[in-house]
């Protein structure tokens, strides 16, 4: 069988996504079953933004190249595919904070969104995602009957060295896009309370920022008094990546809404205890592997830094149940449903 993938996610700098497409497709070259088949990539020339030319190529260059290389079913791993196409489509939507939450999104980027992937649900002959809080409202939001939607886990990438030192820093991480929903604000002010008073602690935050209304994240450092002490990048290469997660004591991420939630996992498997907003995705994808704090304030922020970063017996609580918990997140297991669900979508 001939299996077309739109690999648009793995250029760049990948993340999110393509980082899954990554995953998914490093162990179908390990995985027994996935021999008999051959997967074919398809991107652009050139990467392109979703203002220059993505959906128009994604709507009308991709079904040609599909039908011209002969696939028997079209992978679109990124939330919608061609609404018009030959060959039976199976979409990945990861979560539709789009339709859940319009306020989120830019007036036009929300209706493209919304439009897109709506209309991708409903011609896909099978609708992947992530979690069963997300299967729940897809099925309420884009109204797709739950029989059609396929919930997989991914898998976890190993993404600090093996030889993660026994002694830390005093540092607090954040990793993930820098979205309205995920409150870091509330991060670093909640920080900053902690910082005053323990000065050997420093924030680090790597995430492109794509809050609407747009924040100023560098001024709201600037006033806190303490950021000489707060670092914001927006991307940085995977060695230095793993380097962080070797360095942090205490992973925060203040979600209120996802379809799963990679980076947290990925601090859990570096060795480093998280903090999480109470949420029920939360609750399914981290278990008991966590602290939840009730709200995205400032003190209970700051009291949640407290705990995890100097509470001995927190940190190990949390880091014995995600010995427990990531065996759950196989790349493999992952790449295997992936593949038996495009198969059947196919026949």
């Amino acid at each position: 069988m001939r299996i077309a993938i739109d690999a648009r996610e793995l250029q760049g700098q990948p993340t999110g996504v393509g980082r899954v497409l990554a995953g998914i497709l490093e162990a179908w070259e390990t995985l027994p079953e996935a021999r008999a088949h051959e997967f074919v990539r398809f991107s652009p020339a050139r990467p392109c933004s979703i203002a220059q030319s993505g959906t128009l190529w994604e709507q009308f260059t991709l079904p040609r190249l599909v039908r011209a290389a002969g696939a028997d079913v079209l992978f679109a791993p990124a939330y919608s595919g061609p609404v018009v196409s030959a060959v039976p489509l199976v979409v990945a939507i990861y979560d539709v904070s789009f339709a859940a939450h319009p306020e989120w999104f830019g007036t036009r980027e929300g209706v493209r969104r919304r439009l897109l992937t709506g209309m991708s649900a409903r011609r896909a002959a099978t609708v992947m995602t992530s979690s069963e809080f997300s299967r729940r409202e897809i099925t309420r939001h884009l109204r797709v009957d739950p029989a059609r939607i396929e919930v997989i886990y991914p898998g976890i990438n190993p993404v600090a060295p093996a030889h993660t030192p026994v002694t830390r820093d005093n540092v607090v991480l954040f990793v993930g896009s820098l979205f309205t929903r995920r409150h870091v604000p509330a991060l670093i002010e909640g920080f900053s309370r902690l910082a005053r008073q323990r000065p050997d602690v420093r924030l680090e935050i790597v995430g492109d920022n794509r809050t609407n209304p747009r924040v100023d994240f560098e001024a709201l450092a600037a006033a806190s008094g303490i950021g000489s002490r707060i670092a914001l990048r927006s991307y940085v290469p995977d060695a230095e990546l793993a380097a962080l997660y070797a360095r942090a004591r205490a992973f925060v991420f203040l979600s209120e809404y996802e379809g799963f939630g990679f980076t947290p996992l990925e601090a859990l498997a570096a060795g480093v205890p998280i903090a999480v907003l109470d949420t029920p995705i939360a609750r399914e994808v981290y278990g008991e592997a966590a602290l939840y704090l009730s709200a995205p304030d400032a003190a209970v922020v700051e009291a949640g830094l407290t705990r995890l970063l100097h509470d001995d017996a927190e940190r190990t609580r949390i880091l014995a149940a995600a010995a427990a918990l990531l065996p759950r997140y196989s790349w493999k297991a992952c790449a295997a449903s992936v593949l038996s669900t495009l198969v059947r979508a196919a026949r």
